[in-house]
């Protein structure tokens, strides 16, 4: 059975740091493009990184530029993201979602290309 669990949301200060972690069971992650969307309330799901099978291509939304890094580890079956200088606007329910293809710069943030999803973390940044 394929399942992921994201884990390591909380609450931060604006400024502050927050890895989130995406386990993967069932099935194995060098196999798998992995992304990160989130979704604030009232608002639609977005897309925010993306980083191949290989972990050779990584993408990121213009928002999360220069201040989050996605990763993978293989070996641990687990991919990551890793969001500094955070700002209110960050918070959301943060998502992890994989799907076997390889995307392109303009299909990895289309949430209905992903066939796997997991349940979600809350982030709140907040003073």
């Amino acid at each position: 059975q394929v399942q992921l669990v994201e884990s390591g949301g909380g609450l931060v200060q604006p400024g502050g740091s927050l890895r989130l972690s995406c386990a993967a069971s069932g099935f194995t992650l060098d196999s798998y493009s992995i992304g990160w969307f989130r979704q604030a309330p009232g608002k639609e799901r977005e897309g925010v990184s993306y980083i191949s099978r290989s972990g050779g291509t990584t993408y990121y939304a213009d928002s999360a530029k220069g201040r989050f890094t996605i990763s993978k580890d293989n070996a641990k079956n687990t991919a990551y993201l890793q969001m500094n200088s955070l700002k209110p606007e960050d918070t959301a329910v943060y998502y992890c979602a994989a799907d076997r293809s390889i995307f392109s710069d303009n299909a990895w943030n289309r949430d209905a290309n992903w066939d796997y999803w997991g349940q979600g973390t809350q982030v709140t940044v907040s003073s």
